[in-house]
This record gives structure tokens, sequence and C-alpha cells, in this order.
């Protein structure tokens, strides 16, 4: 699988070998085929994608039928972050529930799991796990993804996901590189600027991507951050003293490093996708991953603007020509069988869920409960995947509050009481901590219903007054089943979540 170019030959193959492109629809359209045949390196899959179990197979079955194995990558993180399960919610529990529970051997049995789930689908390259330290509480992007704010711990379980997902024959990218954790800004919108210099990077954040890396991880995904005395006012994403000096050079990693989604604003924004493509090429990216909602259009323009850039002087062949070879070598090594590793039998993820549940003052079984459940602004990364406790309640139990809406916290908690008279109530939230107003509805609530239940369901930065609480350090299919036993509710759902429940899970709930 030589990426070397013929002398006369065309530069496109080569351009081609470093792309990642996305595409629509529930089956590989034929411009994909097509450049595969020629070379592609791959596809990234997002949840549009993703309909079926046998659907999913039959795709992932065409792709490699047009070249000899193909990238076939997905972000299947767990937790909040899942496109097996966007109908649904993951069957796992995400990286702050496993963190919660510090247990690196079910950390290392629940990735095992994951993969062994990926493979099945016939996906090969998992662009997980975070192993990010989110020290900002208010971070906008991370959060509940992140296994803790301790850099140990994070060193402990980094390896253990790395060790489990590449146990079952998937390659792991651990991202976000120097470390997403302390930063308060989105980079789906803007350039984030780590908190601290390379000094407190390389103490704090670095640590854990030390860890993957001596763990064998096929490969890093830099983010779109800027750190001071590192990047100066690029993201790392474009710098090649974070890709070549610090990645490559200060920690010696030798694998395939693959870039976050090029489409998002932080740096396509300056001067699109192409343009970025190019740069994040010349600082030492080796994969190209384009995003979620580009077109043949967008890749043709990528792969010509890597040729131009190439022909007029600016991208040095030898650059692209490296880079596709690495492309190549990562594939070959997929290609390779890997020992069949022992996957836990059973619900792996809900029993992880479970432990990771910490809850106070529950009172007894409940019946017939009115539930508020707080909406919150949207998470690119994340998606619109279902959540909280709708599943497990009587259709027309769950009252939900509207990102934004502007209805006053003193009206929506005097609707709520009104709804709940001589019912017992339970309020659903995700990163209270993050929402002033869905914490002044709790605590107008808290002041007329008492015995008011309050669940949250991100990180529980911020904790009420309430007799009774519960916190399952995510939103996972998992995490609300497991939430929903303690409470008493209906029970586990038919159909809910399991180890090998992907698409196959309960349908979304309805609310009233």
């Amino acid at each position: 699988m030589s990426r070397a170019r013929p002398r006369g030959g065309s530069l496109e193959p080569l351009a081609e070998g470093v792309l990642l492109p996305p595409f629509g629809g529930h089956a590989a359209p034929g411009w994909v085929l097509a450049a595969l045949e020629r070379g592609l390196a791959g596809v990234t899959l997002f949840g549009p994608n993703v309909a079926s179990p046998g659907q999913l197979s039959g795709l992932t079955r065409a792709l490699r039928s047009a070249s000899q194995e193909p990238v076939i990558a997905i972000d299947e993180e767990g937790g909040d972050v899942t496109r097996l399960a966007h109908h649904t919610g993951s069957p796992y529990p995400g990286n702050a529930a496993l963190g919660a529970v510090d247990d690196v051997e079910l950390t290392r049995a629940v990735y095992r799991a994951l993969g062994a789930d990926l493979a099945e689908a016939g996906i090969n390259t998992d662009l997980a796990p975070s192993v990010d330290v989110n020290t900002a509480a208010g971070n906008p992007v991370i959060g509940t993804r992140a296994f803790g704010s301790d850099t140990a711990l994070l060193c402990r379980h980094a390896a253990a996901a790395v060790a489990g997902l590449q146990s079952a024959g998937v390659a792991a990218c651990a991202k976000h590189f120097p470390g997403h954790g302390s930063t308060r800004e989105d980079t789906h919108h803007v350039v984030a600027a780590v908190e601290g210099g390379i000094g407190r990077v390389r103490a704090r954040d670095l640590p854990p991507f030390a860890a993957a890396i001596s763990a064998g991880v096929a490969a890093i995904m830099p983010g779109h951050l800027r750190v001071a005395g590192l990047t100066g006012d690029q993201p790392a994403t474009f710098a090649a003293a974070a890709l070549g000096g610090l990645l490559r050079g200060e920690l010696g990693f030798t694998g395939l490093i693959i870039s976050d989604a090029l489409e998002m604003r932080a740096v396509s924004r300056p001067g699109g996708i192409a343009s970025a493509a190019v740069a994040a090429l010349a600082a030492g990216v080796d994969l190209l991953c384009l995003g979620r909602d580009q077109d043949e259009d967008d890749y043709l323009a990528v792969r010509a603007a890597i040729v131009a850039a190439v022909t007029g002087g600016s991208l040095p062949e030898g650059r692209l020509a490296g880079a596709a070879q690495r492309v190549a070598g990562f594939r070959q090594a997929l290609a390779k069988p890997v020992p069949a590793a022992p996957v836990p039998e059973g619900r792996i993820g809900l029993a992880a869920a479970r432990r990771a549940v910490r809850a106070s003052g529950l009172p007894a079984p409940l019946t017939a409960p009115l539930v508020v459940e707080f909406a919150r602004p949207g998470n690119i990364a994340a998606g619109p995947v279902p959540w909280g406790l709708g599943p497990w309640v009587p259709a027309g139990s769950v009252l939900q509050v509207p990102a934004g809406d502007g209805t006053p916290a003193s009206a929506v908690a005097a609707d709520a009481v009104r709804r709940a008279a001589g019912r017992p109530v339970i309020v659903v939230v995700r990163d209270a901590h993050r929402s002033p107003r869905a914490r002044e509805v709790i605590s107008r609530l808290l002041a007329q219903r008492p015995d008011l239940i309050v669940v949250e369901m991100g990180l529980p930065v911020w904790r009420p007054p309430a007799r009774a609480y519960l916190a399952t350090y995510g939103a996972s299919g998992a995490s609300s089943q497991a939430a929903a036993e303690l409470l008493g509710l209906a029970g586990p759902a038919p159909g809910g979540p399991d180890r090998r429940a992907g698409v196959r899970s309960r349908p979304p709930r309805e609310t009233g």
C-alpha cells in the first residue's frame, strides 16, 4: 500500500489517501465507493448514517468491498456522546461515571464491550476516548466526557480505555491534545484558550496522553486549542510546535494524528475547510476528518486545495507523502487479525452505571410522579440524543422546561406544583451549575415542595438543599435506567439498554 507518487503521476491519489469525509444517508453513495476504489483513506460515520444493526453492517460491508481495509471511524464515547445508539441513549455510562467509580478494570471492561460492538458492526476506528482533565466546571464541551479533574485518575483510566478498545480490534484515538479540560469556550464555534501556559499544560494535561501512548494508543486527535507559549495565536491543529515538537518530539508519539472535525468554526472560519485542511497537514496532521455536514463538493474542494498547495509550493510534497504513508501503515495494522478478547456477559454498561450513582435520602418507591425535566442548550458533540426518566413513567408525566424560553422561574415552579398536586415530584437536570434558571426553579420548587427529589444527570457541582438527591454522572441510557431503578419507578424498560443494545433499544420517549 505504497503512497509514494510515481514520477510524473498525479497528486490526487496522495491527497485522497489522507482524507476522511462524511456522507449522508444509510447507504454509501457512488462517489464515496468510487473514491475508496481510487485510494480514499476512509470515512467517518455519524448518527444519520445509523438506522439499525443490520443496515449498519451492510453499510460497512459495502465500504470494505470498495477498498482494502478503509478507515471506518466513528465518535462512540459512550455516555452522552453516541452514534450507534443516538435514537435511544448509550447502553454504556460515560467517562465521568467510570471515573466516579474509579475501577480501572471496570473501565477496561466497558471499553472492551463498546469496542466489541463497534467491531461487530464493521467499524475499525473509534475517535475516543476523551482524556481531557476537566478542571473547568463551566466547560461547555467536555464535562461528563472526561473521567474527572484529577490528572492521576485520568492517567489510570486513559490507559484502561485504550487497552479495552484495542483488545477488541478497534483502533483508539485519544483526544483532545494537548488537553481541552480547562477551557471555557466551545471549539465548534471559536478557538478555545487552554488555561495556563505550557508549563501548566505539561503538569496537568499531558500525563494522560503520555499514559495513552504507553498503552499503545493507535491515534491521537489534537484539539482546536490555543496554548500560551506553544501555539501562538494558532490552534494546536495548525501548530507544528504542538504536533511535531511536543507530541512527536517530547512525548515520542509515532502513531497517527487525526484532526478533529475541520468544519468546526475554530479552524474553518478564517479561510474555509479547504484552507484548514492544508494548514493542518502542513503542521503535522496525517488524516483529515472533514466533519459531519460536508458533501462531495466539499471533499473535492479539499482534495483540490491540497493538490494546489503542493503544486504551488506552500505544502511540501514530502509532508503529504509522509502523511499518506502513515495512513497506509495504519490501515495495514487495522487489517491484521486481533485475538478475540473475552467480553463481559450481560449488561456490563448497566452494571457500571449502577455503581456510579450517588444517592442520599431517597424515599420509598414512587407512584405516578411528575418529572420536571430541564432541557439544556444543544451540545454539538453530543447531538440530540434522548435522555431522562421519560421511558419509566406513564405518558404525559414529563413536564419539559425548554432551554431559554423566557418563562419566569416563578411561573415554571407554580405550574409544576399545580400539575403535581398529590403526586411526588422529580426534577431531572443536566449540569445545574451551568444554568442559573434551572437553579432558581429548583430552589422555588423546594420552597413549596420540600419532598422534591433532584436527579442530576450531568456533573454534580451544584447541590441544592434537597433531602432526596441522586447523581448519575451522565445521561446515557444506562445511567437513566440506573436512576429509575433506585427511584423504584416502573423497573427496567422492555428492551432497555443492554451491552449489545445499540440501536435496538427502546424507542424515543414520549413527553407531556
